[in-house]
């Protein structure tokens, strides 16, 4: 009886040992989706991650590129993935917080839909003019802008765009009136600024960097909330307006539901990423601001960003249908 007993109580052991390894996460390639095609901005960040998580995972990190209609294709299909931690978002303000407002019908919510790992990063839009308009600095610009409401023009990559709405919040907050030109992508955007067609846009630093170093453009604010160590010189927006913050932030989710112990070691993965030489080098050229919370805060602070962006949306009249 003893004997029986025991062998059952070894089987048992080793079921479960068996059991256990067989579900421990993680013990296959996680994929990635990144809503906008390859070779963009957020593109190579993720694969930068990516990267530095299969080397610390020691499994492969895949990126897939789902692009178009907003990015709302690859949230959705993230929305609707397993809940198992094995297909995550590493998507943008745009998706997680802007979206909302901006679609009539959203086929996805982001609170409700998605379980934020961490916001692991944000990269500052900055306000830039062309040398031209009698304004070197942001205080300057306003000044100008109340003197002639409605005469001074900004182009933008699009109706509904980051660029677009960081100038209607800086609109809103300086009780000014630029006048909005909305173009089918940044890059014709940045053409006519530096033709001096249309004075000034909200750029991306990677675009603008050169631009500015031959003085062509002057820069005069950044929309992250601290200034970036690549433009030391140039004042964050909210210096001068306080409260002001319309940067573009990366976020990790996973579908919402995913067991907390797997977001809790995929949390801990990304902060560790973070700290990673080759990520620090890369995020630093291109003026890119570490960030890294907890999952509850990246949740809270997305709900802060839906309610402020929708008042945004709203004021500045932008609707995509």
């Amino acid at each position: 009886m003893r004997c029986g007993v025991a062998i059952v109580l070894l089987l048992t052991l080793a079921t479960t040992h068996v059991s256990n390894a067989q579900t421990a996460y993680p013990s296959r390639p996680i994929r990635v989706i990144n809503p906008y095609a390859a070779g963009g901005g957020s593109d190579v960040l993720a694969r930068r991650f990516a990267q530095e998580l299969t080397a610390r995972l020691g499994l492969s990190v895949i990126v897939e590129n789902i692009a178009g209609a907003g990015g709302i294709p690859g949230m959705r299909q993230v929305a609707e993935a397993p809940k198992d931690g094995y297909t995550l978002s590493f998507a943008l303000t745009a998706q997680f917080a802007i979206n909302p407002s901006l679609f009539a019908n959203l086929p996805y919510d982001p609170l409700r839909d998605f379980d934020p790992i961490s916001v692991v990063a944000a990269a500052p839009y900055v306000l830039v003019t062309h040398p031209s308009l009698p304004a070197r600095t942001l205080q300057e610009l306003i000044a100008l802008a109340r003197q002639q409401p409605g005469a001074l023009s900004y182009a933008s990559a699009g109706n509904g765009s980051g660029p677009h709405l960081s100038a209607a919040l800086l609109n809103k907050l300086a009780g000014i009136d630029l006048l909005h030109i909305p173009y089918k992508g940044g890059g014709p955007a940045l053409i006519d600024v530096l033709a001096g067609r249309v004075p000034m846009a909200f750029l991306i630093y990677p675009s603008l960097a050169g631009h500015r170093k031959a003085g062509k453009l002057r820069a005069l604010g950044v929309t992250t909330a601290k200034r970036v160590n690549v433009m030391p010189d140039v004042p964050a927006i909210a210096e001068i307006l306080p409260g002001y913050q319309a940067d573009v932030w990366y976020m990790a989710a996973a579908p919402a539901g995913t067991p907390r112990d797997i977001v809790a070691r995929l949390n801990s993965e990304f902060i560790k990423a973070l700290g990673a030489p080759a990520i620090k080098q890369s995020l630093d050229a291109d003026g890119i601001l570490s960030i890294g919370n907890s999952p509850a805060e990246a949740k809270d602070f997305m709900r802060r960003e839906i309610a402020k962006w929708a008042d945004v949306v709203k004021t500045s009249g932008a609707r995509v249908d």
